[in-house]
C-alpha cells in the first residue's frame, strides 16, 4: 500500500502486508486495510500501526464499513461467514463494542451514517434492508427490497442528513427507503373506517406466523430510479446539487446517471442528465429529458425551502471529514513519528495499492 499527499502529488509512505488488500477505508482519525482473514489499523497523521484483528472470520470480499465521523470512529465488519452477524468496533479506544444479529444470512453489504450513528446492513439475498442505532445495536428500521428474487447489493448508502437510504443491486433498480422519525408517543386513534380497518390489520398480523408477520411490517421502497441496463456492478449515492435532491448512480462501463428526487412525494425518479465518464467525459443529454416539462410548483416550492441536506446543516457533520463543528482533535492523540499531516485543512492522503512478487495487492 502506498500512501500519497493529495496536493503535493509525493509518496509519504508504503507498506507491506501478508496477502491481498481487499479493501481499504479511512476518515481523519483512522485508516484500515481489510485483508481476508484481519483487519490493520492505523493512526492517520501519522501512518502508526495502533491494532491488528486477527481473530476476524473469513471475508474473501473485503467487506467492511467506517464511519466518517472521527469523534464516532466505529468500524463493523462480518462476524461469521455463515450468518448476518456484525461486529462494531470503536477505532478510538481500539475496543470490540458490540455484537449485532441482524440477517440468517451472510453479509453482502455495511454501511454507516455521516455521523456514524446509524448502521445499515444487507444480507446476500438482498430481500431485507436493516437499520440499527450506534453503539447499541438496537434495531430501528426494516426495509423490503423485493420478494421475488434475490440480488446481489453492490451499493448502500445513507443521505448526508440521514433522512434517506438507497440501495442499488444488480437488477435495473435503485431503492430509496425513507427514514421517518421514530415516534415514542402513544400512536393516535384512527379517525377514519380505512384507518381502523388497517390497526385491526396489523393487530391481526400478531397471530401470524413470525415470518408472515415480519414481512408485514416491514416498510417498502419510498422512491425508485429505473435504470437502462441490468447485471452490471454499479454505485450509487444520494447528494444536494443546486439546492435539489439528487440520485446519482455510476455504473462499471463508465456512465453516471443523474436523476430527480421527490423528497416529499417520492416515486419514480426521473433520469435528467447522464455523463460519459471514460474517454473525452463529455455530458450526453437526452433530447427528451431536454423537452420534459418543468415540474409542479408544489415540488419546486418543497425544494426551495432551507434543507437540512446540506453539509454546513447537518448536526454532527462538517466538510473537514465528520467533525462536529468547532472540533479539533487533541494533539495528545496524535502518535509521534517521522510522518505527520499537520495542515487540518488540507484532504486526506490518496491510497494506492499495488502489485509485488510476494503478498500481491489488488488496485483499490
Amino acid at each position: 500500500m502506498n500512501v500519497y499527499h493529495f496536493k503535493k502529488g509525493t509518496e509519504i509512505c508504503n507498506y507491506s502486508y501478508p496477502s491481498n488488500i481487499l479493501s481499504i477505508r479511512l476518515n481523519r482519525q483512522r485508516l484500515l486495510v481489510c485483508l481476508e482473514e484481519s483487519i490493520y489499523i492505523h493512526n492517520i497523521k501519522d501512518m502508526k500501526l495502533l491494532k491488528t484483528l486477527l481473530d476476524i472470520p473469513p471475508n474473501p470480499t473485503g467487506l467492511c464499513a467506517l464511519s466518517i465521523n472521527h469523534s464516532n470512529s466505529y468500524l463493523a465488519y462480518p462476524g461469521s461467514q455463515t450468518t448476518g452477524e456484525i461486529v462494531l468496533y470503536d477505532g478510538n479506544s481500539l475496543k470490540t463494542v458490540c455484537t449485532i444479529a441482524a440477517h440468517e444470512g451472510s453479509l453482502a453489504a455495511l454501511a454507516f451514517n455521516s455521523s456514524g450513528s446509524r448502521l445499515a446492513s444487507a444480507s446476500e439475498k438482498g430481500t431485507v434492508i436493516r437499520v440499527f442505532s450506534v453503539p447499541d445495536g438496537q434495531k430501528l428500521y426494516e426495509f423490503r427490497r423485493g420478494m421475488k428474487r434475490y440480488v446481489t447489493i453492490s451499493s448502500l448508502v445513507f443521505s448526508m442528513d440521514s433522512q434517506f437510504l438507497c440501495a442499488s443491486s444488480n437488477t435495473e433498480t435503485v431503492h430509496i427507503f425513507k427514514l421517518e422519525h421514530l415516534a415514542n408517543s402513544r400512536p393516535e386513534e384512527p379517525s377514519t373506517w380505512s384507518g381502523y380497518m388497517g390497526k385491526v390489520f396489523m393487530a391481526a398480523t400478531n397471530y401470524l406466523p413470525a415470518q408472515v408477520s415480519d414481512m408485514m411490517n416491514q416498510d417498502r421502497a419510498f422512491a425508485t430510479g429505473r435504470l437502462n441496463f441490468s447485471g452490471q456492478k454499479n454505485i450509487c449515492t444520494l447528494s444536494t446539487i443546486q439546492k435539489l435532491p439528487r440520485l446519482l448512480v455510476a455504473s462499471s462501463d463508465g456512465h453516471l446517471y443523474i436523476y430527480n428526487l421527490d423528497p416529499q412525494d417520492g416515486g419514480d425518479c426521473v433520469l435528467i442528465k447522464t455523463h460519459s465518464l471514460l474517454g473525452s467525459g463529455t455530458t450526453e443529454e437526452s433530447q427528451e429529458n431536454d423537452l420534459r416539462p418543468s415540474l409542479p410548483q408544489s415540488y419546486a416550492a418543497t425544494v426551495a425551502r432551507p434543507s437540512a441536506s446540506s453539509a454546513s446543516t447537518v448536526p454532527g457533520y462538517s466538510e473537514d471529514g465528520g467533525a462536529l463543528r468547532g472540533e479539533v482533535i487533541p494533539e495528545h492523540e496524535f502518535a509521534t513519528g517521522p510522518v505527520c499531516l499537520d495542515d487540518e485543512n488540507e484532504f486526506p492522503p490518496i491510497i494506492l495499492c499495488r502489485g509485488s512478487q510476494k503478498g500481491k495487492t489488488k488496485p483499490s
